[in-house]
């Protein structure tokens, strides 16, 4: 088999904030007419790109485990060229290069147009918006804004990422329509940020606005908003979600933990007081929202007291989603200077109470929707199920809904789907 002069995979890694990362480089190489391969797509290449993560120690171990089997590849003659790039590579470039020497070269994440010019492409800047899309057509990521400007004690994003930068309302709705044009009916709005957006750029909070504006456009069925900051909430973008058919009952924010002197130590400008009120101005605005919420568990310092403080609120609260990390101690953090004083097996032990609490709540709450229909997006198949997700629930990290193979159904298709069973995770039903 006689491969074509340079085809080129890319394995991505992390946050969907890094894929949209990887579909652009993607897109830029194959409109210079290299052939380039999606991770698990099937085919032989000459080079590979590593797209890493660098956020937490979980990560950091994937990625560089996933360096090393592409670097055994190389040594037995079945790559020519390892490359690696994104989050990892901006945050330990020098130590990797000494570590690992055999990668060819390392890139940080601002380094778009020198991997595009180092794989013999020309970079070109008004092909930006020309992404090679790794999702499924029907839904798609798209990046408001790189960086942050919140200062998180545990958070090492600032440090890799730089500053918070808005991209521009005609940018975003110019990408918006591409994507639109190649079948994308699901647009999921990401950024570390999203709360932010237009403060650095409109001396304002422009999220709202900038809802109503991709709301307007008519060419999304759903749109989808993750990682909105408990921090200055704009109250504006509650009234945007309820009065926007297309704009999903969704809200995804990551607490982290309701303990005030946790709170303050992790430099989260919000304390318990202001954490429930905002729970109670989400019931009462959108009472048909989910809430997915974040935390963290095994902070420096964070007793069984403040643990239990912590399941209390969850428990109350019943969150529709919850996601549960364990501290990791970064260097280069606030948090860095205080004592890592919870063993990991306590850290693992804390998340796993909570994750098995949450399961009972998300049983409860998931056998309330039995009998109730919805409008179901479906995914792809699995053995003897179709697979789809409804409004309330985001690609990959939610509940989804089985539906029998019994009726040939159209992947990327919206049906109505009437809810038969349920468990903690699924819900299964059958087509209206």
């Amino acid at each position: 088999m006689t491969l074509p002069r340079h085809t080129i995979r890319v394995v991505t890694l992390g946050c969907a904030k890094n894929t949209v990362d990887s579909e652009v480089l993607m897109g830029q190489l194959r409109l210079n007419n290299i052939r380039v391969l999606r991770d698990g797509e099937k085919g032989r290449e000459n080079s590979v790109i590593i797209n890493t993560c660098g956020f937490i120690n979980d990560a950091k171990e994937e990625s560089i485990e996933t360096i090393l089997g592409f670097i055994e590849a190389k040594k037995q003659g079945k790559l020519k060229h390892v490359y690696v790039m994104g989050c990892l590579s901006e945050r330990f470039k020098e130590p990797l290069q000494k570590e690992i020497p055999e990668v060819d070269e390392y890139f940080g994440v601002r380094d778009l147009s020198e991997i595009v010019t180092r794989m013999g492409a020309s970079y070109r800047k008004e092909l930006l918006g020309e992404r090679y899309l790794t999702t499924p057509n029907h839904y798609a990521y798209l990046k408001i804004a790189e960086g942050c400007d919140r200062s998180c004690s545990f958070c090492a994003i600032p440090g890799i990422r730089g500053k918070h930068i808005s991209r521009t309302i005609e940018d975003i709705i110019d990408e918006a329509k591409k994507l639109a044009a190649q079948g994308v009916k699901e647009l999921l709005l990401i950024s570390q940020d999203l709360t932010y957006y237009g403060i650095d750029r409109y001396k304002k909070q422009m999220l709202p606005e900038l809802v109503k504006q991709l709301s307007d456009l008519k060419l999304f069925t759903w749109i989808r908003l993750h990682y909105l900051f408990p921090t200055t909430f704009p109250d504006e973008l509650l009234d945007v979600i309820a009065s926007r058919t297309d704009v999903c009952n969704y809200i995804d924010i990551p607490l982290q933990h309701i303990s005030d002197r946790i709170l303050k130590s992790m430099r989260r400008g919000v304390d318990k007081a202001g954490t429930y009120n905002l729970m109670e101005k989400f019931r009462q605005r959108l009472p048909d929202a989910v809430v997915r919420a974040a935390f963290i568990v095994g902070y420096p310092g964070e007793t069984e007291e403040e643990f239990n403080e912590l399941k209390t609120f969850i428990r109350d609260t019943k969150f529709d989603r919850v996601g549960v990390f364990t501290y990791s101690h970064e260097e280069d953090t606030h948090a860095f200077e205080l004592p890592d004083d919870i063993p990991q097996e306590v850290k693992d032990n804390r998340a796993a109470e909570i994750m098995e609490m949450q399961q009972g709540i998300s049983l409860e709450l998931n056998k309330l929707k039995i009998g109730n229909t919805f409008k179901v997006l479906l995914d792809r198949v699995e053995g003897d199920y179709y697979i789809g997700r409804t409004e309330f629930d985001s690609p990959e990290v939610d509940n989804e809904v089985l539906i029998k193979c019994t009726t040939k159904l159209k992947i990327s298709e919206f049906y109505t789907v009437k809810i038969t069973e349920a468990d903690a995770f699924d819900l299964y039903g059958s087509v209206v």
